[in-house]
């Protein structure tokens, strides 16, 4: 950034998406199976036929609170799941089971490394569960859209950051921070270019130790690079709004790979527009203290702890340690030779 912004700051909270690596789907037995056929892993409960009932995957449920485990976070012996209603043509229910005042993961927290040698502690507001929606697809014919409902009701982890982040960088070591977490403990397979891993940026920009300005939502953006673009581009546009004396509009906006640069998609809702409320077919999530133990004891060794072993046992660098465990396969590797 130069030297025009240095009494501006952008304030950035990130949402990430991650599919729990699962052979079924959140609330259904159909496959999850990457790349098969349209509409072919859809089962009645999927499409939302009259009568179908969820019903919960208790594999899913322990791969979240592994996740939250390996975040430091707080597991939720209690949670309940919400249905968050809106219309799209890809959601058959015309609304999303999500989870919403009551997450089965609360707060925790990450560690990430920066260029310059210091570490930074970025908070965790939770970590929720939730079906995915499906996907409309407008690039096969220039008048019709087509829907592949085989991701409907695939597992995800919503895991929403506090806003700690103040840069691009900040923000993309800390998707790959928390990619690499969840590759070692096998809850989510981190690709991204198969929308495994996807991130919402939630971005304001504001003089520096005054008052959050208006934010926008960034959605959808599918890779550590465009994060960074995507960041880059937002903080200009806003602060050139601002110091030319206008207003930011609170909005949901697309990033554009091709062009780098952010468009507008719609006003931004708020929790309300939502109209959340209980699931009615679906009881309290209830986790005994006996499950959550026996996740615990499942953990393997984290990025942080390897790290930490590779400095004191090998005399390597906190910036070559961090390198080496941002992929299990490359630590696992070192120490085999």
């Amino acid at each position: 950034m130069n030297k025009n912004n240095n009494n501006w700051e952008p304030v950035i909270g990130l949402e990430v998406h991650a599919q729990i690596i699962s052979n079924s789907k959140l609330f259904s037995g159909a496959s999850t199976d990457f790349g098969s056929e349209p509409n072919t892993q859809v089962s009645l409960v999927d499409a939302a036929m009259p009568g179908m009932l969820p019903v919960i995957n208790k594999f899913c449920v322990e791969q979240a609170i592994k996740t939250g485990l390996s975040l430091n976070a707080q597991i939720n012996q209690r949670s309940i799941f919400d249905r968050k209603n809106y219309f799209y043509p890809d959601l058959p229910q015309g609304y999303q089971i999500s989870q919403y005042t009551q997450p089965i993961v609360g707060k925790g927290s990450i560690e990430i490394d920066l260029k310059n040698g210091n570490s930074k502690t970025i908070a965790i507001t939770r970590l929720h569960l939730e079906q995915d929606a499906g996907k409309s697809i407008h690039d096969i014919d220039p008048k019709t859209t087509y829907i592949d409902l085989n991701r409907s009701g695939i597992a995800l982890m919503e895991i929403v950051s506090e806003p700690d982040i103040r840069s691009a960088e900040e923000a993309q070591e800390y998707v790959k921070k928390l990619r690499s977490i969840l590759r070692y403990i096998q809850t989510c397979d981190g690709n991204m270019e198969e929308g495994s891993l996807r991130c919402d940026v939630n971005i304001s920009v504001r003089k520096k130790n005054e008052d959050l300005g208006t934010r926008c939502e960034i959605k959808n953006v599918n890779s550590i690079k465009a994060i960074g673009q995507a960041i880059e581009y937002e903080f200009s546009r806003q602060k050139e709004i601002i110091e030319s004396g206008g207003k930011v509009g609170q909005e949901t906006r697309l990033f554009d790979e091709k062009k780098s640069e952010t468009r507008s998609m719609r006003t931004k809702e708020e929790a309300h527009d939502y109209r959340y409320f209980p699931d009615p077919d679906l009881p309290p999530l209830e986790i005994s203290l006996d499950l959550i133990e026996e996740i615990k004891k499942t953990l393997p060794e984290l990025p942080d702890i390897k790290k930490k072993e590779l400095i004191e046992g090998y005399n390597l660098s906190s910036y070559e340690s961090s390198i080496l465990v941002s992929d299990k396969k490359n630590v696992d590797f070192f120490e085999e030779i």
